[in-house]
């Protein structure tokens, strides 16, 4: 006999920031009142933290009571071990006690006796306790960890295997199930990623070991690549005789989930699985794939330097800037549809002013520059050197020269055949500690290299209207660049086309010319 317990709300929450809309926990509960999944973790209860995490991050008293009164399933929150302590235990737990049946420690192997003495308070206040330790393809060879597992025994009442980085295989289910029980007689579970889709095969090797619980999610919603289907887990359990439930139901919670990936676009992708097979973490890959400038080749460069210990180690040349031709200014090109739509506006502007450079952040408009006598810089982060050949068509232009970020760049080196003798570093991004890979961020750097005293820009336009997570990451990521810059600097800032950001003066480019 095993449980399954689908942690959606709590795992997906990655994703939505713990938000959830009303209608969708709703249906959510709804529908598992009618499935045979017999506890629903629904997030966490924490400490106050800075900046903003939604409700189920929280799970306050009025929200527990509402979905209380919606459910007729076990209910569990988790406490994130590094965040808790055993004296928090009381404030955070006493006033849910009766509106939640189990109270989950997320833990990091080498925290292990912290959070027995944690464990062991939780258990006080009459909740069941599980211990979901994390890093199991690392266990193996953690010593001090493996000789205070007999210390679970007396604090927890079930004890997880946590897959953190989705690539464990059933061999290595069966095997730390195995060493589990040769330290400790307690129940085990099982919590699969899916990185290289092993969650299913690693998920039914638990059950046939003897799991008592093993845990999905409902499309697999979870941090990074994610985890085991709920809806897989059970379509397979039902063709095999062991459940039998209301597909309707089952049909209904997902679809909304559905809608949601289409926004999130959760689940494995070749990063994902690069950053399984090598035991390495996701919140980094998770980051990297959101980012729109870093290619697969990049981060999967990023991620096999990580798994074998190393740096990029393609050094290039420091553009000497005082050897370049003197400047009164430049044009930083963004990556907005602007340049293009004045694009001969701009090209009769550079062409009056031929000691303004161009400082291209974005190769996305680049196309648009190829006639101006200017010289041009190319802003190579991420997987802006393929960008370059594919908007050239691979005879990029001779006249004009890359500058990449300070080495080593964790996301590798990226250079077009026919740029290669005209590629240089920079030194070191002085303006900011934050983003300093970002493609504004080397654009304004090179820029303070020159010292000039003003900067055009064109490009920058911002968003207007309801507009998707990326871009609102973006768009915040380069109010932070330029407020940074302002702060720290004394050049001007002039967007010559429209632009919502107001860090940047406007004026207009027709004035100009």
């Amino acid at each position: 006999m095993f449980n399954i317990l689908d942690c959606t709300l709590r795992d997906g929450g990655y994703y939505t920031n713990w938000d959830f809309s009303k209608e969708t926990v709703k249906t959510y509960f709804e529908a598992f009142n009618h499935l045979p999944v017999e506890y629903l973790e629904v997030g966490y209860r924490s400490n106050p933290m800075k900046g903003y995490l939604g409700e189920y991050f929280y799970c306050p008293v009025p929200v527990l009571q509402q979905i209380k009164s919606l459910s007729n399933k076990k209910l569990v929150i988790i406490l994130n071990e590094k965040d808790v302590r055993a004296e928090d235990a009381e404030p955070l737990l006493k006033p849910i006690a009766g509106l939640v049946d189990m109270v989950r420690i997320a833990i990091d192997p080498k925290n292990f006796e912290r959070a027995v003495v944690l464990a062991k308070e939780v258990k006080k206040l009459g909740f069941e306790v599980g211990f979901n330790v994390m890093y199991m393809s690392t266990w193996a060879s953690q010593k001090e960890f493996l000789d205070n597992l007999p210390l679970a025994a007396g604090a927890a009442d079930i004890f997880y295997m946590v897959d953190s980085f989705g690539g464990v295989y059933p061999q290595d289910v069966r095997d730390t199930i195995a060493l589990v029980k040769s330290k400790v007689d307690i129940p085990l579970g099982f919590h699969g990623h899916n990185n290289m889709e092993l969650g299913l095969i690693n998920t039914l090797t638990a059950i046939e070991e003897g799991c008592a619980m093993v845990d999905a999610t409902i499309t697999g919603m979870g941090r990074g690549a994610g985890n085991l289907k709920t809806e897989l887990l059970l379509t397979v359990l039902n063709a095999q005789g062991k459940l039998d439930f209301d597909f309707n139901a089952l049909s209904r919670v997902v679809d909304v989930f559905t809608d949601l990936q289409k926004y999130y676009e959760w689940g494995t992708n070749l990063p994902y699985m690069v950053s399984g097979a090598n035991s390495l973490p996701q919140k980094n890959v998770m980051e990297w794939v959101s980012k729109r400038y870093y290619s697969f080749n990049s981060i999967i460069r990023a991620l096999n330097n990580t798994s074998k210990g190393q740096q990029d180690n393609f050094r290039l040349p420091l553009l000497d800037f005082k050897k370049e031709p003197v400047f009164k200014s430049a044009l930083i090109v963004g990556g907005g549809p602007s340049p293009v739509e004045h694009s001969d506006a701009i090209e009769l502007f550079l062409k009056n002013n031929p000691k303004i450079a161009v400082i291209h952040a974005s190769s996305k408009n680049a196309m648009s520059f190829k006639n101006v006598p200017n010289q041009q810089y190319f802003c190579l982060v991420g997987n802006e050197g393929y960008r370059l050949e594919s908007v050239f068509g691979y005879s990029v232009p001779k006249k004009g020269k890359c500058i990449l970020p300070p080495y080593p760049r964790k996301m590798g080196t990226y250079i077009p055949d026919s740029m290669k003798d005209n590629a240089y570093e920079l030194s070191k991004i002085r303006f900011t500690d934050q983003f300093t890979d970002s493609h504004t961020a080397i654009a304004f750097q090179t820029a303070l290299e020159f010292g000039f005293k003003s900067l055009y820009i064109v490009g920058y336009d911002g968003y207007n209207g309801v507009i998707s997570e990326k871009e609102q990451e973006l768009f915040n990521e380069n109010v932070q660049l330029f407020e940074a810059f302002k702060k720290n600097t004394e050049i001007e800032l002039i967007s010559l086309t429209r632009t919502s950001y107001k860090q940047l003066e406007s004026q207009s480019i027709y004035s100009q010319i």
